[in-house]
């Protein structure tokens, strides 16, 4: 597997859930060595958005993926890479 995804749908209004699904994905990446992990915050408001762009720019978050983009195409996805 090289792709990792993750949908925030389910849990947009549950903030330490949506941290903790996070972490967990990033965390899953690194162990398995995958290089990209799709999240899903969705349309929406663009708040769940706001928060994990937020989420991932933390420095000890930020220091374990390679880059970060947002999908030119499709506003609610967000795209995390990998170097292993």
């Amino acid at each position: 597997m090289s792709k990792l995804k993750l949908d925030l749908h389910e849990i947009y209004n549950k903030g330490w859930l949506i941290d903790k699904a996070l972490h967990d994905i990033i965390e899953e990446a690194i162990d398995k060595g995958i290089k990209e992990v799709e999240i899903i915050p969705g349309k929406g408001s663009g708040q769940l958005k706001k928060k994990v762009l937020r989420f991932l720019a933390q420095p000890e978050i930020k220091k374990l993926y390679h880059r970060m983009d947002k999908d030119r195409d499709n506003f609610g996805r967000i795209f995390i890479y990998f170097k292993h």
